[in-house]
């Protein structure tokens, strides 16, 4: 008999978590997009595999981007900025049920509401003194589960410490940029 908590078989997860447990030489997770202009102010970005364990996975998902029509583009998609948050609140989400399935807690349901503002002087490269990210980002978590409040207070932490994409919005991230140009 399974042990589905959330849609999560929480027999898998341990199984999973002892796995990296175990053997820390295959921890690591690495992600690769490939991301190409489409015209104008729109692009694709391609995911074709991860590897996990040492092991390599195909997958195929493309992502378009675009800006709105108000910042040039053809509003086709969402903006970088809106996948950005997508991406920071679909991370979370994963640490909010996973971490409740892990405690017994059954999510009825979960809401993630994110918000954040851009100056554009800094994106636009008009004040060099202004930021072209964000200064601050705040976001609302809305759950509904079967939960005491103490257990969400402590799912909510666990959630801090160990969502990737938060650890990314929260800290700084050792970017190593390469510009490769094409021979003429």
């Amino acid at each position: 008999m399974k042990n589905i908590v959330n849609g999560i078989d929480m027999t898998e997860f341990q199984q999973f978590a002892e796995g990296v447990s175990q053997d820390p030489s295959i921890s690591k997770a690495r992600f690769n997009v490939e991301t190409r202009w489409a015209g104008q102010t729109r692009s694709v970005s391609t995911i074709k595999s991860y590897e996990l364990r040492g092991k390599n996975y195909e997958r195929n998902f493309h992502i378009a981007a675009d800006e709105p029509t108000e910042i040039l583009g053809t509003n086709t998609a969402p903006n970088p900025q809106e996948l950005l948050m997508a991406a920071l609140n679909a991370c979370m989400t994963v640490g909010y049920v996973a971490i409740a399935a892990t405690k017994g807690v059954t999510i009825n349901s979960l809401k993630i509401d994110t918000k954040g503002e851009l100056d554009l002087r800094g994106f636009l490269g008009l004040d060099e003194a202004v930021n072209p990210g964000y200064d601050e980002v705040q976001y609302s978590v809305y759950i509904d589960s079967d939960g005491t409040d103490a257990q969400l207070e402590e799912i909510h932490n666990a959630v801090l410490q160990t969502s990737p994409n938060y650890a990314n919005f929260s800290r700084a991230i050792r970017m190593v940029p390469k510009l490769v140009i094409a021979e003429k």
